[in-house]
């Protein structure tokens, strides 16, 4: 009996180790997430098998740290082993915990700083340095992510990282300037984040005999000063060879401090008319919106206060479409709705609608911030802000333009700026690009699920009550239903086993 335990110890050990080696070489793993958090997009899959030179990348992960930064790790580890078994070996790994002050200082050297993170032991919480990043590097060349977030879309990080140090020669990507556009630095992240698939170039329509054929994509955003008929041209000879243009247009424009909007003209506005696109000269306004800071006083106090501000919606209403697909809100300020003007021959389609709760407002319009906002403000639903439309829009070529009806929302340092803002814009001109593999990966991680607008109203409460205490009451519910049908079924088995002829 005694010799039978041991070979059944030693048999499961070696089961054990057996299914660990194979494991290692068969990596498999079900995701039932909503937005498949754990599986590896296609394009992932196709930068990988297509590595044509050893990929090493290099973790700086402190150990012992909180339940979310361990996840963190593990998920980064799980991630690199199906990286490492996809390339065919091409991708190599290793962890570092960055526990002595060498190595430390290796990891800041390579552009990977510690963060502040909080522990909690005995109940008393402290301040502790942690590392989360990575060094990727190809030959010579490296890439260096900083700081891995926990529930972060990682895997667009290090696909991209991976893909910008194989990639040869960049494809190139104009961005028009000479019209009172913002200044470069304004589109800083945006830049940034696209210069790692794409060269991007100034285009000066003026001196520009044409726009060359390299360019895969034509940004215009936020011009405010005419565009001369002579430099439209230039757009139509563009389309009419199957350009692709993004543009994000203001036609009005509010100023805060003197509390006013107007209606601003480009000539733009009146290009894309022809085309088939209305960009209305009225400022949206939405219940789902943004807030400013208002100054108050109360006695010898002077404090801001948030106040909501319906010309700054938020837009988190997005038709499946690859541009939006993966976005979670997007907030405009003073951005005009859009409306298909075409005829059959072109195919426009929204990507971008304001809540349930929506209206126009036309200029001149004083903003007041203390307004009390009403439902009956807001009669519309669903207006359209974004869109883009494919045909033959110049000649025989087909060829496409978004449009987005707020020039401002892509642009930095105006306090209210999202992810999501650089994603809308950064993903439109991948799309256009026909580079749309990465699309995905960039809004890919933890999605949150805010209240609806529908469930917020006074008309509502009813509706909340009920889904509260059925969220409350249903759990509770069924393990009595369980515990009553369970006593009821042993009651009858010990029935059953009471009967004279039971065996």
């Amino acid at each position: 009996m005694k010799n039978k335990t041991v070979v059944s110890i030693i048999l499961i050990i070696g089961i054990i180790i057996v299914a660990n080696l194979i494991s290692q070489q068969l990596f498999f793993r079900l995701d039932l997430t909503e937005n498949g958090q754990y599986t590896l997009g296609q394009a992932t899959k196709d930068i990988l098998r297509n590595l044509e030179e050893p990929v090493t990348v290099t973790a700086y992960f402190s150990e012992n740290m909180p339940p979310n930064i361990e996840k963190a790790r593990r998920d980064f580890q799980e991630m690199l082993v199906e990286y490492a078994n996809l390339s065919k070996g091409y991708v190599d790994y290793q962890f570092i915990n960055p526990d002595d002050e060498e190595e430390k200082q290796q990891a800041a050297q390579a552009g990977i700083q510690p963060v502040m993170i909080t522990m909690r032991e005995k109940d008393q919480a402290q301040q502790q340095q942690a590392f989360l990043g990575a060094v990727v590097q190809m030959g010579g060349q490296k890439e260096t992510i900083p700081f891995i977030q926990p529930g972060a879309p990682i895997e667009y990080e290090l696909s991209t990282s991976i893909k910008k140090l194989a990639v040869v020669e960049k494809p190139a990507i104009g961005l028009v300037q000479g019209h009172g556009e913002p200044p470069l630095s304004e589109l800083g992240q945006a830049l940034q984040s696209l210069s790692i698939l794409y060269s991007v170039e100034n285009v000066d329509l003026q001196n520009e005999a044409s726009i060359p054929d390299r360019f895969r994509a034509i940004a215009i955003v936020a011009p405010s000063d005419t565009i001369p008929p002579t430099q439209l041209n230039k757009l139509d000879d563009y389309l009419s060879r199957g350009g692709q243009l993004f543009i994000a247009l203001n036609t009005v424009e509010g100023d805060l401090q003197n509390a006013q909007g107007s209606a601003i003209s480009t000539g733009l506005e009146s290009w894309l008319q022809q085309k088939g696109v209305e960009v209305s000269g009225s400022f949206i306004i939405d219940a789902q919106c943004g807030s400013v800071q208002v100054r108050q006083q109360q006695g010898f106090l002077t404090f801001n206060t948030a106040v909501q501000f319906p010309y700054l919606p938020i837009i988190s209403n997005f038709p499946e479409h690859p541009i939006t697909r993966g976005l979670e809100q997007v907030i405009l300020s003073f951005a005009s709705p859009l409306r298909f003007v075409g005829d059959s021959t072109t195919r426009f389609t929204p990507i971008a609608l304001t809540s349930v709760k929506s209206g126009i407002v036309n200029p001149p319009v004083y903003f007041d911030i203390n307004k009390q906002w009403a439902d009956a403000d807001f009669p519309m639903s669903g207006l359209i802000v974004g869109g883009v439309l494919e045909g033959n829009l110049v000649g025989n070529a087909y060829s496409r333009i978004v449009v987005i009806g707020d020039g401002d929302f892509p642009l930095s340092g105006q306090g209210r700026q999202g992810e999501d803002n650089i994603s809308l814009m950064v993903n439109s001109i991948d799309w256009l690009s026909d580079d749309t593999g990465l699309i995905e990966l960039r809004t890919k991680g933890v999605a949150s699920r805010p209240i609806g607008q529908e469930y917020l109203s006074d008309e509502a409460s009813s509706k909340r009550a009920f889904l509260k205490y059925l969220n409350f009451g249903l759990p509770i519910l069924l393990v009595l239903i369980y515990g009553f049908i369970r006593v009821q079924r042993q009651k009858a088995l010990r029935l059953k086993r009471m009967q004279e002829r039971y065996v």
